[in-house]
């Protein structure tokens, strides 16, 4: 049984022919217009492959071309090409207060029993001041390389 079946127009066809052909694309671009070329069953298609065939001629997945089918016949041809935008939107942690805070806090003298204020010591120590619910020593490290600070090295000068 077929789930998605494809069937590109001339002009699609001539597109992708092209974009296999000549210029510089991206890998998967080209991988995806080649299994949907494959997988034409138009009437422009001379001979039309089977999924095994074109799985081994591409070293590429049964599930690979199955996910490009889909998403030509549901989302189109740029989107089978391109793939989707990740939809995902992240909320911001770290507001100009919190940002004040963790450099004033990084200028300071660090903990007893250490030479210097690491991420990870930075990121335990805003949370136990109640600044911020959580954070990860990662942001800590965005944060503080946006505001060129150096974790209170000093330099003699």
């Amino acid at each position: 049984m077929k789930k998605f079946i494809v069937t590109l127009t001339e002009e699609e066809r001539n597109l992708l022919t092209e974009l296999t052909s000549k210029g510089k694309h991206r890998t998967q671009k080209i991988l995806n217009a080649l299994i949907l070329l494959a997988c034409d069953e138009g009437e422009y298609q001379r001979s039309r492959s089977k999924n095994e065939d074109i799985a081994r001629v591409l070293n590429t997945s049964m599930r690979k071309i199955d996910r490009v089918k889909k998403r030509f016949v549901v989302d189109g041809l740029d989107v089978a090409l391109h793939g989707r935008k990740g939809s995902r939107v992240y909320a911001k942690k770290a507001d100009g207060d919190f940002e004040a805070h963790l450099v004033a806090l990084s200028c300071s003298e660090p903990p007893e029993g250490f030479s210097r204020w690491s991420l990870r010591l930075l990121a335990d120590k805003v949370v136990e001041l109640d600044y911020i619910d959580s954070i990860s020593h990662e942001t800590v490290r965005r944060v503080l390389k946006k505001t060129n600070s150096s974790l209170g090295d000093v330099k003699d000068g």
